[in-house]
């Protein structure tokens, strides 16, 4: 199981990507309406939420977080409690969290990035305390994936893809998709 938490004001395409290709895959995920069943993304896309934020179980077995960027989206995740509590219990439980764009400052914020590799939009760099920065399109470092912008969307579902399924499964959806 994976949870994809969606709050206003996020980037579209870095979620709806990601969505796609998990689901492609087979992979069980979910998306969790942070600010309420709906959510409606930084562009004026409206997507209906699979649950609200009152309807997650932490006690059930999951596989990983995920945080698409945006904005406001990523700081209305940042603010929330139900987020903070999912990745407290991510990390602790030691699932994969991943965050694309702006989101990745969340889990500087929270410590997750200390002594990690990590990449965000352009001017979050500060705010990923703790990380070595880099500026590929996509960075797994260890249970940590975080992923550039908007461009690299199809690096950071495939990454997902790849830590969850293997690069094998990885590579079979690259191919369908049709990016070289």
């Amino acid at each position: 199981m994976v949870y994809m938490f969606l709050a206003n004001g996020f980037e579209e395409i870095e979620a709806l990507y990601t969505l796609d290709v998990l689901r492609r895959a087979g992979i069980e995920i979910l998306t969790v309406g942070v600010s309420g069943k709906t959510a409606t993304g930084s562009h004026g896309i409206t997507v209906a939420c699979d649950i609200f934020k009152s309807e997650l179980d932490l006690d059930a077995d999951f596989d990983m977080v995920i945080l698409p960027g945006g904005m406001p989206g990523s700081t209305n995740l940042d603010a929330d409690p139900v987020v903070d509590k999912a990745l407290a219990c991510a990390y602790e439980k030691k699932k994969f969290i991943c965050a694309i764009c702006a989101a990745p400052f969340i889990l500087g914020k929270r410590g997750y990035l200390n002594g990690k590799r990590a990449t965000c939009f352009p001017g979050f760099e500060d705010q990923l305390i703790g990380a070595t920065i880099t500026n590929c399109g996509c960075v797994r470092d260890g249970k940590i994936i975080t992923g550039r912008a908007m461009g690299s969307a199809h690096e950071f579902a495939l990454e997902i893809l790849s830590a969850l399924c293997g690069d094998e499964v990885a590579k079979k959806m690259k191919a369908t998709i049709l990016l070289d």
